[in-house]
């Protein structure tokens, strides 16, 4: 892999545009399965939102522990923010323990599975960051592959996201991320999407 300052052969955008940033339709699903975050709240919020008002989700999972130096959970930030934009705080159920995006998913089907019943969900919605757009859905396709999965992504830089290797933040986060895809392929933390 190039490293974040060499310049990257336009094959190498290409594949990870093809393979890493991915995009899925979008259609009305029964639950948006929201990924923590501490970066680009406002941005998720508001993405989730207009899904909210798109008629996108009835249910929303919104799963993140506590991160260093910060004594509220990722999950409770984030669905108090979603209330104050609108969306209903009795669709939205949490998770508050997870640290990485495998116990995101690991920690949240069984609050699900409580909460809705799995057999109940045929089709979900994640939301994640960009630069993490296919580790998502590998994470989720892992251990739930059965549900139909779509993804939203969140550009919380200030660039285009088709654009992302001319910018140094964007680029240096697309890369690590696109570096940690057979590592975790080969740990058992994701597999490839059919």
């Amino acid at each position: 892999m190039a490293p974040e300052t060499d310049e990257l052969s336009a094959d190498l955008v290409e594949t990870i545009n093809r393979r890493h940033l991915i995009r899925t339709p979008l259609e009305p699903a029964d639950l948006l399965f929201v990924f923590g975050t501490r970066h680009g709240v406002a941005e998720f919020v508001a993405a989730i939102a207009e899904l909210w008002r798109g008629g996108y989700f009835r249910w929303a999972l919104v799963s993140g522990g506590p991160t260093l130096g910060d004594p509220e959970d990722e999950a409770s930030v984030l669905s108090r923010l979603m209330v104050e934009a609108g969306v209903p705080r009795d669709i939205i159920l949490l998770e508050r323990q997870a640290m990485n995006t495998g116990e995101n998913v690991i920690f949240s089907l069984p609050i699900l599975e409580g909460q809705i019943g799995l057999a109940n969900i045929g089709s979900l919605i994640a939301v994640g960051k960009l630069h993490t757009s296919a580790r998502y859905l590998m994470t989720l396709h892992r251990h739930w592959p059965g549900v139909r999965k779509m993804l939203v992504v969140v550009n919380y830089h200030d660039h285009p996201a088709e654009a992302w290797h001319r910018h140094p933040g964007l680029r240096a986060d697309v890369l690590r991320e696109w570096r940690k895809i057979e590592p975790y392929k080969a740990a058992g933390f994701i597999v490839d999407l059919p």
